[in-house]
C-alpha cells in the first residue's frame, strides 16, 4: 500500500477534512506536500484542535531522525494514545528517548517529537504494517468524532 493509496482511503472517511498545502498557497512553505487529516464534517479547521493523522514529505526543523531527505519516503504519523501507544511500540510515552532506529521503514514507531501525547510513526508503511496503519486511521478518526460530540461541534454525532 502506497502513500497515496493510505491518504485515499483517509479521505473516505466520513466528516474528514484534510489540509494539503500546496506551493502558493496561504500555508507555510515548508508545509507544503505534506497532509493534515481532522474530524471537520462542518468543512471548517477546528480551531483548537490538532489533527489526528497527518503525512509528512520532508524532514523539519528539530525533527530530522526519519530521514525524510530522500525522494520516496515519507512518515504516516497517528495519534492513538498513551495506552496504546505503549502496546505497539513497548515504550512509556512520557520517555524522553527511545532505542528504536526512528528512521527504519514499514514498523511502528514512536514519533520522534510527539510521543508523550501518544502520536506513533510509520515511515513507509508496506506489508508488515498497512493494514495495521489503515485499522489505526480509522481509529483516530472515531477518537476525534466522539471528542467532537463531547465539545458539542456543529457536525458531531448528537
Amino acid at each position: 500500500m502506497s502513500m497515496d493509496e493510505i491518504i485515499d482511503t483517509v479521505r473516505g472517511f466520513e466528516g474528514v477534512l484534510e489540509l494539503a498545502p500546496t506551493e502558493g498557497s496561504a500555508f507555510p512553505e515548508i508545509a507544503w506536500g505534506d497532509h493534515f487529516f481532522y474530524y471537520a464534517p462542518d468543512g471548517r479547521t477546528p480551531e483548537r484542535e490538532q489533527p489526528y493523522a497527518t503525512v509528512v514529505t520532508k524532514d523539519y526543523p528539530g525533527d530530522v531522525a526519519s530521514d525524510l531527505g530522500h525522494p520516496d519516503r515519507a512518515r504516516l504519523n497517528i495519534h492513538v494514545g498513551r495506552t496504546a501507544f505503549t502496546e505497539l511500540t513497548g515504550e512509556d510515552p512520557r520517555a524522553a528517548s527511545t532505542t528504536a532506529d526512528l528512521a527504519a521503514v514499514d514498523i511502528v514507531l514512536p514519533h520522534p517529537l510527539y510521543r508523550a501525547q501518544g502520536w506513533i510513526a510509520i515511515i513507509n508503511p508496506g506489508v508488515r504494517t498497512r493494514d495495521l496503519a489503515v485499522r489505526l486511521l480509522r481509529q483516530a478518526h472515531d477518537d476525534a468524532r466522539r471528542r467532537a460530540a463531547r465539545r458539542g461541534r456543529a457536525g458531531g454525532p448528537g
